[in-house]
């Protein structure tokens, strides 16, 4: 047992977290982190190549295989389980603590996956441990939107067997490879990866979900599904053209929809989103650069995106709200959280000597290389849009905006401790980026600080933030709707069930329409019954007590089914 528990990497967490309920607040906490450091100093000495493997009814499955993408991946998501236990220091909520930390065992499980069996095992895990940090959120809302979150994580994973068992079934095996996208079952495995790195119009999930989860939950969730996702198309589909356009449209649509939102956890969501839509882009272009630009980006967004929520979660929770028109001069009673929060997002707008500056130019330097100008294009308005969703939005306005007078104190230590680390994290890769680098699949050396690169971003934020100043002062820009966009996702939650009521309803009136023929045959069967019982001496007794006790049983059983059908 020991021996599997040391070779599986993220397995100690999954069974770990089994011992978190019973365990008392402050030695839980200690009990997560030390299992947490095990975990990484033992995943961190994995070369590349295959090391556990096992045999099941005739299918050989692999365990354990590190890829050279594999190291980075597998830090960052040790990095964040350790922070968001730190963040979660105030909590004593036991169900958070146990499905955050299998969460995170079962995500460093699937980075190690080797075959589509054992992938799908994690894959479902880490969906059925998630929904309960939705729950955790505690309102009706949060009821519904965990459901459709089941839903769709669920529903991915199976579409990924179904993908596996075709594979399996042409003779391909099962084992995680490059795959072609244009056979079904190359199609159903990138589905099925798709919905959890939320493609466009089956991306709703994610806006759904996440903002309707608690405090502490959220954080958690912007760490691992979505990059575990981006990691496997990495490893299947590099190289697929498609995705290059997939990842423009996640990169550019979430802007539009994240300037009509007010609830600022929902605009981060679209931020993720959107951070998403550069990795894609780098995996469809496919190159030792663009992967490079992939890995190290999907690197930084875990830390900053995570930094940026960790921030928000802490305005909600000492004011109540995350709504944008309710918050403003929050800089005076939270200065701290202030600073960490625009360390994200300093860092999520391509800022020079903050982390996304030194990880996003890879992977805009690689579409420019191969010459996708429209592609570049939508990259760089796509940053600029960052600008007003994050840094105007989510920075701006509740920080430092009109004051509201609200009663608020600063953010609970665990929280500043764990901001402090991200924002740390977020300053020191942006000066020196060369540890990450160092990690990356692919030896190259990168000249980022390029004079005329820097300035050329500086400019480019700088006519950003202008634009938005121009836009607003001529009333412009437009005004926050205070409800839920629901972008894509209304496909599915609006014209879908629609559409099936309209074309279900004549169906389901000729169904009554026989069951009320039914009904009053039987009820004209009861009465010619009755009549001839009378007739036949049946009721006076010559017939057996019996036979009139199995008509009327027959009878009564019939008219209850119709009962339970209507």
């Amino acid at each position: 047992m020991l021996d599997m528990l040391v070779s599986i990497p993220g397995l100690s967490l999954i069974l770990g977290a089994l011992l978190v309920p019973v365990l008392p607040h402050g030695a839980r906490q200690a009990y997560m982190l030390a299992l947490i450091a095990v975990s990484g100093y033992l995943t961190f000495g994995i070369e590349t190549g295959v090391h556990t493997t096992a045999r099941l009814g005739g299918l050989d499955l692999i365990l354990v295989r590190a890829e050279a993408i594999t190291k980075p991946f597998a830090l960052v998501f040790h990095l964040a389980a350790a922070l968001n236990v730190v963040y979660a220091l105030h909590e004593t909520q036991k169900t958070t603590a146990t499905a955050g930390l299998a969460y995170a065992g079962a995500a460093i499980a699937a980075l190690f996956a080797g075959d589509f069996l054992t992938l799908f095992l994690y894959w479902e895990l880490t969906a059925v441990t998630s929904v309960f940090l939705v729950l955790a959120g505690n309102r009706a809302r949060a009821l519904s939107a965990a459901m459709r979150y089941l839903l769709m994580q669920v529903g991915s994973g199976v579409i990924l067997l179904a993908g596996a068992v075709m594979l399996w079934r042409d003779g391909t095996g099962l084992s995680i490879q490059a795959i072609d996208a244009l056979t079904p079952a190359g199609l159903c495995v990138l589905l099925a990866f798709g919905i959890k790195a939320a493609f466009p119009l089956v991306n709703g999930w994610l806006q759904d979900a996440y903002p309707e989860a608690s405090v502490t939950g959220t954080v958690m969730l912007s760490a691992f599904t979505t990059k575990l996702a981006i990691y496997m198309l990495a490893l299947c589909f590099a190289g697929f053209t498609p995705l290059i356009y997939i990842g423009a449209v996640m990169a550019v649509l979430p802007i539009f929809f994240a300037a009509l939102e007010t609830d600022l956890r929902r605009v981060l969501a679209y931020s993720l989103n959107n951070q998403l839509g550069f990795m894609v882009i780098g995996i469809g272009i496919g190159t030792q650069l663009a992967i490079n630009g992939t890995v190290a980006h999907a690197f930084a967004s875990t830390i900053y995106q995570g930094l940026l929520f960790m921030a928000l979660g802490a305005v909600l929770h000492r004011t109540g709200t995350v709504k944008a028109n309710e918050l403003g001069g929050l800089w005076k009673t939270m200065p701290l959280t202030a600073i960490f929060c625009s360390v994200g997002a300093l860092s999520i707008i391509s800022f020079p000597l903050f982390s996304g500056f030194v990880t996003k130019s890879l992977t805009l330097g690689a579409v420019a290389k191969e010459g996708y100008f429209w592609v570049w294009l939508a990259m760089v308005f796509a940053t600029v849009g960052a600008v007003q969703h994050v840094f105007i939005k989510a920075v701006y306005l509740p920080f430092f905006g009109p004051d509201r007078k609200l009663k608020a104190q600063e953010a609970p230590l665990g929280m500043l401790i764990a901001m402090a680390a991200a924002a740390a994290l977020c300053l020191g890769l942006g000066v020196y980026p060369e540890p990450l680098y160092a990690l990356l699949p692919y030896a190259a050396r990168y000249e980022v600080w390029k004079a005329g690169y820097v300035l050329g971003e500086l400019q480019l934020l700088t006519f950003a933030g202008l634009g938005f100043a121009i836009l607003s002062l001529r009333g412009l820009y437009p005004a926050a709707i205070d409800t839920s966009v629901l972008n894509t996702d209304w496909l599915w939650r609006r014209a879908l069930p629609r559409l099936t009521l309209a074309h279900a309803r004549p169906v389901l009136s000729l169904w009554f329409v026989v069951l009320g023929a039914l009904k009053r045959g039987v009820l004209r069967a009861l009465k010619i019954s009755e009549e001839t019982s009378r007739e036949s001496g049946l009721v006076s007794g010559v017939a057996s007590i019996g036979s009139a006790a199995g008509i009327f049983l027959a009878m009564f059983a019939l008219m209850l089914l119709l009962r339970q059908v209507t």
